[in-house]
């Protein structure tokens, strides 16, 4: 099938998809299917509007959601704080897209991005399980959360028990009068752990301790700890966490779990056995159940036939560009990916590929 030819593929339509194509509507592209001198499409592997919001758990509620902010030209509504988050915030997405008509296209799963050439100025082909794009940039904004990070223990195999990952999470019902063992350090480790410990038994592990903080973030160190990524992924290395330098907050939660005695950190175990966890000095510890409360990591296989993950396991990147091939943008990624981040980095990516068009059409004139 021949590709269908567009200036600008968007791959996501999260927080970072949506960013990138309100600022190319804001500066003159149309949905392909609309036509125009410069085009765009959005492609969103979801069947609904909502990103990574529509698949969070029940219990996540407006009043305790973590890193909320609004979409450029569109405040996010009112709401109860009892509200679930995963029914408010998928609204929100889909009232967005239809406000500035952003025409994404879904289901569509991309399977492949490739270089239809060697020439720098060339075209790049998006493969999708609905037919194939030809497009002069592409701007990828996948996120994490369809990528889970599940650490490798021995014995992890033998367990008799439940594991599940943060991402597979629905209720804390489902553990009622079980042990559970959360493994760690993060904002949905502590709050899934309040949550569990209040129908069932918990035991709370992480690789290090977190440094607690009782104020607000400091700034100087939150733009530091960005500034620390940005490097990372510069050099090709993996995005670090922003939280693992600033430190923890004390939230709502955070404290609860902490005056009911549930806070409690250990350190983690050796290995995996089939009714339970074996520390390092030998001790047993009986579970049901493994949550692994253990992050995510980019959504970029599809990107492996460009073949830019360095031998570090990165992909190099500069403000949002991939150093090897800068007709990709890279945004809700590393440095941008908070939501406010998200949202400049889409913004950054768009005023760039106005830039290289208009560079390239005066040349042709």
């Amino acid at each position: 099938m021949t590709p269908q030819p567009v200036d600008v593929v968007v791959i996501g339509a999260g927080q970072a998809g949506l960013s990138a194509a309100f600022h190319l509507r804001r500066r003159g592209f149309a949905p392909v299917d609309e036509g125009g001198e410069r085009t765009f499409v959005v492609l969103d592997a979801n069947a609904a509007p909502g990103g990574a919001w529509q698949h969070r758990w029940a219990s996540l509620r407006m009043g305790t959601v973590n890193g909320i902010h609004e979409l450029p030209g569109h405040p996010v509504p009112q709401a109860d704080p009892a509200s679930a988050s995963r029914d408010v915030l998928p609204a929100y997405f889909a009232e967005y897209e239809r406000m500035f008509d952003l025409r994404v296209h879904r289901p569509v799963a991309v399977r492949a991005v490739r270089r239809e050439d060697d020439h720098p100025d060339g075209r790049l082909r998006v493969e999708t399980d609905r037919g194939a794009w030809s497009a002069r940039f592409v701007v990828n904004a996948t996120g994490t959360w369809t990528s889970p990070f599940v650490p490798r223990y021995p014995g992890q195999e033998r367990f008799l028990g439940r594991q599940l990952h943060v991402a597979d999470y629905v209720s804390a019902d489902e553990f009622a009068g079980q042990r559970v063992i959360v493994v760690g350090a993060g904002i949905s480790a502590v709050q899934l752990l309040d949550e569990i410990s209040r129908v069932a038994d918990t035991v709370w592990m992480t690789r290090r301790e977190p440094r607690w903080i009782d104020d607000d973030f400091d700034e100087a160190a939150r733009i530091a700890a960005i500034a620390g990524v940005e490097e990372r992924v510069s050099r090709g290395l993996p995005p670090g966490s922003v939280i693992s330098v600033t430190g923890m907050h004390w939230t709502p939660w955070a404290r609860a779990a902490r005056d009911r005695g549930v806070l409690v950190r250990h350190p983690m175990f050796a290995r995996i056995e089939e009714d339970g966890v074996r520390m390092a000095d030998g001790t047993f510890i009986a579970a049901d159940a493994i949550l692994w409360a253990t992050g995510f990591r980019p959504a970029l296989r599809h990107l492996a036939p460009l073949g830019l993950r360095t031998p570090d396991g990165g992909i190099r990147a500069s403000h949002g560009r991939a150093v090897d091939e800068p007709r990709l943008f890279l945004i809700g990624y590393g440095p941008s990916a908070s939501t406010v981040g998200a949202n400049r980095a889409g913004r950054a990516a768009v005023n760039a590929i106005v830039a290289e068009l208009d560079r390239a059409g005066a040349q042709a004139a």
